[in-house]
């Protein structure tokens, strides 16, 4: 084996089920994160036990690892896949871990062989302790070196392990859709990320999009008011759906920079509310529609108040579209999809506006009737009166001047965090 005898003890391919059967046991899928740490498990155990006590005392150990489905040309989908590496920070430590879930996009399989080989050798240099594993911003951008975008997606990414103790990993999801590994990325409620295919598979799909910053009143009962006319609409259950609070990167951003701290203010208090967040690079909604509908072929539900509707019939928003507003909407409804709207308080009357007062451009109305009489449109009016004036950023704008009303907009728990933790700048 020459010099590598130094470095690798064993590599191998369990390439079909009953070799892996034979070596790791059996299991339900074969491709997730289950059988991806099985198997570094059990390689990992192998070296201890087998090296340990002759060299553990100068050498770090470590256990690559990878499980993956081909590009199918029958169904017409894409390879994926998951990888993930168990090293020794130390000879001795114990040990660290990185998983990673990619989507492989080659057209051909030769392609997605390739772009596994180099994005394993990224991985596995990466996580040595000489090279980037003290830097996991670094190691994640470092990931794709000699790749491209079009040929594979990392949408997870998660570290564990003495190694990484002050890595979050809800930053490093946004980092992932920050620097283009991803267009989208999820966390749940306890703060752990999610591979998005895994928690969308054969769920009815509710999206709440805001800036969360803060929530208010109004974002959390929109909400509420939105789940059970899905549920109402649908007749599904709360274990066949699920909620997503989603910010897009512009959510997330002033001026193009994100402020980090901000966004770990936003993540806390979301979860601590028992929310799902959804990370997303697609500003328009009928991308955020394509994108959900990969994973699920129930009902997709998105949920606003009235000015984002009237957002949604900007035509400046699809210059892009060789087919323009009519393209976005024809992918946006395609499937499964209605809009929950509630109404608006219209700041020169006073006067409650909904959907069926809603005015959009004379060439668009027979376009906006359309969707009305066939339920893509729905008016919400369950949303109480009294929250339909409270808006994020006047909120926020209290808080940072010590403006007490702000506690009267938001919910108990989300004000308690924010006094107890000082948190968007509050002034006690």
């Amino acid at each position: 084996m020459g010099g590598a005898a130094g470095t690798i003890a064993k590599a191998m391919s369990a390439y079909s089920m009953e070799f892996s059967d034979a070596i790791y046991g059996t299991c339900k899928r074969y491709v997730s994160r289950e059988r991806l740490n099985d198997m570094l498990d059990k390689e990992y155990t192998l070296l201890i036990e087998r090296l340990n006590e002759s060299i553990g005392a100068k050498t770090r150990f470590f256990a690559f690892s990878n499980t993956v489905a081909a590009r199918s040309f029958t169904y017409k989908t894409d390879g994926h896949g998951w990888l993930g590496i168990i090293f020794q920070r130390e000879p001795g430590d114990e040990p660290s871990r990185i998983n990673i879930h990619v989507s492989l996009h080659g057209k051909q399989h030769v392609q997605d062989q390739e772009t596994l080989g180099v994005l394993g050798v990224n991985l596995i240099y990466g996580a040595m302790p000489m090279h980037l594993h003290t830097d996991p911003e670094e190691l994640l951008r470092s990931l794709i070196d000699q790749l491209y975008s079009e040929l594979v997606e990392i949408d997870m990414i998660d570290f564990s392990g003495p190694a990484f103790e002050g890595v979050d990993n809800r930053l490093m999801a946004l980092r992932l859709v920050q620097h283009g590994l991803s267009n989208a990325a999820m966390f749940t409620a306890d703060g752990h990320v999610i591979q998005i295919s895994d928690a969308l598979y054969k769920k009815a799909i509710l999206v709440e999009r805001s800036r969360f910053r803060p929530p208010t009143n109004f974002t959390i009962d929109l909400m509420e008011c939105a789940k059970k006319a899905f549920i109402h609409d649908d007749g599904v259950t709360d274990d066949e759906m699920i909620e997503l609070s989603e910010m897009t990167l512009k959510n997330l951003s002033d001026d193009g920079d994100i402020n980090v701290q901000d966004f770990l203010y936003r993540a806390d208090i979301l979860c601590s509310l028992g929310r799902n967040v959804l990370i997303s690079n697609y500003g328009q909604f009928f991308k955020l529609s394509q994108f959900l509908f990969r994973y699920t072929s129930k009902p997709i539900a998105l949920t606003m108040g009235l000015p984002s509707l009237r957002e949604i019939f900007n035509e400046k928003y699809y210059d892009d579209l060789p087919g323009g507003i009519l393209e976005s909407f024809g992918r946006m409804f395609k499937h499964d999809l209605r809009l929950y709207v509630s109404p608006e308080i219209e700041h020169t009357t006073g006067e409650k506006v909904g959907v069926n007062d809603l005015s959009v451009d004379r060439h668009l109305r027979h376009l906006y009737a359309h969707l009305l009489e066939n339920g893509y449109v729905r008016a919400l009016d369950t949303v109480k009166d009294e929250y339909l004036g409270i808006f994020s950023h006047e909120v926020l704008d209290k808080i940072r001047h010590g403006d007490k009303t702000w506690e009267s907009m938001v919910p108990e728990p989300v004000s308690l965090m924010i006094k107890e933790h000082g948190l968007f700048g509050e002034i006690s």
